[in-house]
């Protein structure tokens, strides 16, 4: 194989999940449907919150930017792989290539923070309620999505520029869906051992930490909710992190998940396939945790869903 500078590798292959050309249409109708129920299901969660006065607080605020980061997610990866299996080209360019790791690995970044601040607003919530409205003021939430977004565009602009110190081979076939950067890096023929560094320290910062945080959060929440007198009281405490819970568990369980394929197997496809959970499958089922697990939010849907009705 011939080698060649970043710039003149103008084509990567994206292998996606299956090369059986009797899949690829049950495939593109999958993942047509999953990407729909993505966007439909988080812009109503995002609509239904800007409707209703009562959800404007702190953890509806959090919860608006997740579904924004899901749609965000699900749009750099799933529409590209739809029009490959459509136009039956598996070619992407180095710059699209390079332009999608960038914004996967952003958006993946800022839901660990995300996650984290919302873990750190149910905390705020349950541990000291008679502070909560003080402490979770409008700048603070304001700051942490700030700084959430400035951290996750650092380091994916970070690690997607080392990437152009690389050079790659002709031909380069990347065994995913998307150009996620792990692939992205694997594919090429000059040293990479920098690129790791920066992509270990960019997972123990962003996955690592974050993950931490919450495992805190929820050590305190806990710890405060078993003080709780009444058994009804404590209930309370707990439904109001419940849907947070279930979202950390889905994202973080997926991305282990993803973690361990990739470390027990030498098949990168099967890691393709384990990571759909992770970067397609979590991004369209957090709208309905946050929806069939809150009250607040089921009204405030079918407050939207009645007024768009009214309007037809």
């Amino acid at each position: 194989m011939g080698f060649t500078n970043q710039t003149a590798a103008t084509n990567f292959l994206l292998l996606g999940l299956s090369s059986d050309s009797e899949l690829q249409p049950v495939m593109f109708g999958l993942f047509l449907s999953i990407y729909l129920v993505t966007m439909i299901g988080n812009l109503f969660i995002i609509l239904a919150i800007i409707s209703d006065s009562h959800l404007h607080t702190p953890m509806y605020f959090f919860i608006s930017n997740l579904s924004l980061t899901d749609i965000c997610t699900s749009t750099t990866t799933i529409p590209k792989m739809l029009v490959n299996i459509q136009e039956q080209n598996l070619s992407i360019s180095f710059t699209g290539c390079l332009t999608q790791a960038c914004f996967a690995m952003l958006f993946a970044s800022l839901e660990c923070c995300l996650l984290a601040a919302m873990a750190y607003d149910r905390y705020v919530a349950i541990c000291y309620p008679l502070r909560y409205t003080v402490i979770m003021n409008q700048r603070l939430c304001s700051l942490l999505i700030l700084f959430s977004v400035l951290s996750s565009t650092v380091n994916a602009l970070l690690l997607s520029l080392t990437v152009l110190w690389l050079s790659f081979c002709k031909n380069v076939e990347i065994p995913h869906f998307f150009c996620e950067i792990t692939q992205v890096i694997k594919a090429a023929c000059s040293g990479t051992f920098i690129n790791n560094i920066l992509i270990n320290i960019a997972g123990l910062t962003f996955g690592g930490i974050t993950f931490a945080g919450i495992i805190f959060s929820y050590t305190e929440i806990v710890s405060t909710v078993f003080k709780i007198p009444s058994v009804q009281g404590r209930y309370k405490a707990f439904s109001t992190s419940g849907s947070h819970l279930s979202v950390v568990s889905l994202f973080y369980g997926t991305g282990l998940g993803v973690c361990i394929s990739s470390a027990v197997t030498n098949s990168p496809r099967v890691t393709a396939v384990a990571s759909v959970m992770y970067t397609v499958v979590t991004q369209m089922l957090n709208p309905f945790i946050y929806s069939l697990r809150n009250k607040d939010m089921k009204q405030a849907l079918k407050k939207l869903m009645g007024r768009m009705t009214s309007f037809l």
